[in-house]
């Protein structure tokens, strides 16, 4: 039969329908190689999805014979593919594997590669714009969107050789990055390495708790020094006294961040000066020690002799660097009236009438280190 007869006869419902082919359209791309397979794997891979399962003579379309079954081996040995014999005798038939559970470690190992890849890149333009700048000799660039903002912060972080320091003031939702994912992206790999972190913060975020109030106290933990004061003149980061990163316009950081880079100059000598005088002026937060409320053990009165328990300890850490009552009730999670109980108590055993002289029996002894 001629192709002239076969497509006359099939059209007119009298011939045999040809061997079914990859379907055209966008489905025919071979998205599939972008997560390792070759054109031919792509192409009976899709075919095999769409059969329970079938033999090879099934799989050829637009594929000669050979190719579908080495296209086929190369499934099997990868686990996109599995075969088996209907009889010992009979004709091996393919069947295809979950597309997730086949191709999801695939994905996710090419994911994690695009996001290295991505970091690569934004050291890359990072370096490419440190030259750039140190060419034209000018000592302050200008960021415009929280997208390169972003990608200059984490850069920095990432090429820390000694020390990150940083201000931070209390702001709303912050456009660029927030304090968790900056520790979650940047911190904790700088830290690891070994570089010296310093902040100073504003006591209003040890006051108001949460998630921020958290962090803090796993970052001093992990060795960061954090240095707590009533205000802060500015936001800041600053990376081996080499460059600093800090806000073009706070107050329209909600509507359209911009930032300066201030790269080695008199203005940077000026913002490390800053920055230590900050630092010097705060109270250096402590971690807590281990232990803590549990059960009745809040309640508990004070012992006797010249050691005080966990509990009390973390009241006099966060007395100590000025917050209320009510702010280290939220932040060690007892009620009001126990932290003022154990404050009374501690009065008592001291002989202090007032909270200035607890403050100084506490700084003559070691329950503060």
């Amino acid at each position: 039969m001629t192709d002239a007869e076969t497509a006359t006869g099939h059209r007119a419902g009298t011939g045999h329908t040809p061997p079914p082919g990859p379907r055209p359209g966008p489905a025919d791309d071979p998205l599939l190689t972008l997560l390792g397979l070759g054109a031919d794997e792509d192409a009976v891979y899709h075919l095999l999805v769409d059969r329970a399962d079938g033999e090879p003579a099934d799989l050829t379309g637009r594929l000669a014979p050979e190719r579908v079954q080495r296209a086929l081996d190369a499934l099997v040995e990868r686990g996109l593919a599995s075969v088996h014999r209907e009889r010992a005798d009979g004709p091996p038939r393919y069947r295809a594997a979950s597309p997730l559970l086949a191709l999801g470690p695939l994905l996710e190992a090419r994911r994690t590669a695009l996001h290295r890849a991505e970091f690569l890149v934004t050291d890359l333009a990072e370096r490419h714009r440190m030259t750039q700048v140190r060419g034209s000799g000018a000592p302050v660039e200008v960021l415009s969107g929280s997208t390169a903002i972003r990608r200059r912060l984490i850069a920095m972080q990432q090429r820390a050789r000694r020390e990150v320091c940083a201000l931070v003031p209390l702001l709303t939702p912050p456009a660029a990055i927030s304090a968790v994912d900056n520790f979650d992206v940047a911190e904790r790999e700088s830290m690891a390495r070994g570089v010296v972190q310093r902040s100073v913060v504003v006591r209003e975020y040890l006051e108001q708790g949460g998630g921020d109030a958290a962090l803090l106290q796993q970052l001093v933990s992990r060795g960061q020094q954090i240095s707590v004061v009533e205000e802060v003149p500015l936001k800041m980061v600053m990376v081996d006294r080499q460059v600093a990163l800090l806000p073009l316009d706070p107050e329209r950081d909600e509507t359209e961040p911009a930032a300066l880079v201030v790269h080695r100059s008199g203005l940077l000598t000026a913002l490390v000066a800053l920055f230590e005088r900050c630092f010097a002026e705060g109270t250096l937060l402590r971690a807590f020690d281990d232990g803590g409320p549990a059960g009745d053990a809040a309640d508990a009165p004070v012992g006797p002799g010249d050691g005080i328990d966990a509990l009390d300890r973390r009241i006099l850490t966060l007395l100590r660097v000025g917050l209320t009552d009510a702010a280290i009730a939220r932040q060690v999670g007892v009620g009001h009236r126990t932290v003022q109980r154990r404050l009374s108590a501690l009065m008592r055993r001291t002989g202090a009438t007032t909270r200035f002289q607890l403050g100084w029996h506490t700084a003559r002894t070691d329950w503060l280190d």
